[in-house]
């Protein structure tokens, strides 16, 4: 049996690890690029009617509307659509970097294109992202354009809360449209800074801008959520006038700098993130004699449950609690960077003997503790390794039984997604199961996070 967790059990894990790292390298190399689909139809309620005030500002903006459409270069047809904002005189464009991530993932396979409430339509070239904040800006052509401002008071951090503001947009492709809210100030439990937008903002409206009464930018639409009404969210207006600027000093992206410039700056904000959830450190919660780790990090939601009251009776109950960070990165489709939870089960038969009972538990383990499916064009096959962990002081902690599986993304070198799964062994008919899964994650910094979440689990006090 192992002494320390930090000597043989969880070495062998890390040389199993660094092993991983060499073989799914491989495959990384030969990278297979990415193929989002078109967003599927959504059935909304019929809008509110638009105020006098919003026909007005409807009126003044529209000209600088634009819809922006990612087009499959042989089919000649869109294959997504979005929506921007002119900022300039002569054609620089604000837009989210969701909206053009197909093209800026297969320049060779898609093109951007726009086009404007008046009907003219024309060609995008792509100048910079911001991945972070889910930004971009492109150019089109032309001269003495009608463009937006941003409002002084929103990029300052200053516009206060209340003040109705105007989402505009071209929502499911039905036409351009406004949409009346609320500003409620950034997002309180978020890592990346959003302002919820007590509005309708509906797929296609994201990239367009939300103004104030005046006509002047407070933020850019990026998302809704999709089980409350009305609660959307906004790129707070400093980071496109931020990017903005950097767009003006800087070289436009080449094609080939556009998907280094993206790995770049992915590799960059989760190293940020997974450092930050590190730092904000674990909260110690009890679950019957054991003690396990949640994170005290403000962006995480904690819920709870119990199977105690079912019927009929469960041969094994189970109290639960599940925390999950309240902010990702979009990556590209059904790819994200930033999503962990934390989960803990504290198990206790009923009725089973110690077999039965520890039959039960294997349910937990192996590549069932990936957080998603696998998919072979975006993701190498789980690769897992088991081990038994003792602690460093047995008097304070039991033995652990540990399962460490891992998946390397095929398009974005030195990204994985990351599962720990450990159970305690110290008892025939008790246990605590406990998971740490990480997406979009780098090696290094899903093994540190793995070790101290490990190194967590005790006896109570």
């Amino acid at each position: 049996m192992e002494k320390t967790m930090t000597d043989r059990g969880f070495v062998r894990i890390m040389q199993f690890s660094a092993a991983l790292v060499c073989a799914t390298a491989a495959g990384i190399g030969s990278a297979q690029l990415l193929q989002p689909q078109p967003p599927a139809p959504q059935t909304n309620a019929p809008a509110a009617p638009v105020s006098a005030a919003a026909e007005g500002i409807y009126a003044g903006t529209r000209p600088s509307l634009l819809q922006i459409r990612t087009l499959v270069q042989a089919a000649g047809r869109q294959s997504s659509i979005g929506s921007g904002f002119l900022v300039s005189a002569d054609g620089l464009a604000i837009t989210n970097y969701h909206v053009v991530s197909q093209f800026a993932l297969e320049p060779k396979t898609y093109r951007l294109e726009f086009a404007r409430p008046d009907g003219t339509q024309g060609a995008l070239s792509l100048l910079a992202i911001d991945i972070a904040d889910d930004l971009a800006v492109v150019r089109l052509e032309g001269e003495d354009l009608p463009h937006l401002e941003f409002d002084a008071a929103a990029v300052n951090g200053e516009l206060p809360r209340g003040e109705r503001v105007y989402a505009m947009g071209n929502p499911l492709d039905l036409g351009f449209t406004i949409v009346e809210g609320t500003y409620n100030g950034l997002v309180e439990r978020s890592y990346n800074e959003r302002v919820h937008f007590t509005g309708a903002i509906n797929p296609g409206m994201s990239g367009g801008p939300a103004v104030t009464g005046g006509g002047k930018v407070v933020g850019i639409n990026v998302a809704k959520r999709l089980d409350g009404e009305l609660v959307s969210f906004l790129v707070p207006a400093s980071k496109a006038a931020a990017l903005l600027e950097r767009a003006r000093k800087d070289a436009p992206l080449t094609l080939a700098q556009t998907r280094e410039e993206i790995d770049r700056q992915l590799l960059a904000w989760q190293g940020a993130f997974y450092q930050a959830l590190d730092a904000k450190g674990f909260r110690e919660t009890k679950f019957g004699p054991y003690q396990a780790p949640e994170s005290s990090a403000p962006w995480f939601n904690c819920w709870a449950r119990t199977n105690a009251e079912q019927t009929p009776k469960p041969r094994a109950q189970m109290d639960s609690s599940s925390c999950n960070s309240q902010s990702s990165l979009f990556v590209a489709e059904d790819i994200e960077s930033g999503r962990t939870e934390l989960t803990h089960a504290y198990v206790r038969s009923s009725d089973l003997n110690a077999f039965q009972f520890a039959a039960s538990l294997s349910q937990y383990y192996g590549s069932a503790a990936m957080t998603r499916s696998w998919s072979r064009k975006r993701l190498t096959q789980p690769e897992c390794h088991e081990d038994f962990v003792a602690p460093a002081d047995a008097a304070t902690a039991p033995v652990l039984r540990a399962v460490w599986c891992a998946r390397a993304y095929r398009d974005f070198a030195g990204l994985y997604d990351v599962a720990l799964t450990t159970v305690t062994q110290d008892r025939d008919k008790e246990a605590l199961v406990s998971r740490l899964a990480m997406q979009g994650v780098s090696y290094d910094n899903a093994l540190a996070l793995a070790k101290r979440f490990m190194g967590a689990v005790a006896w109570t006090k």
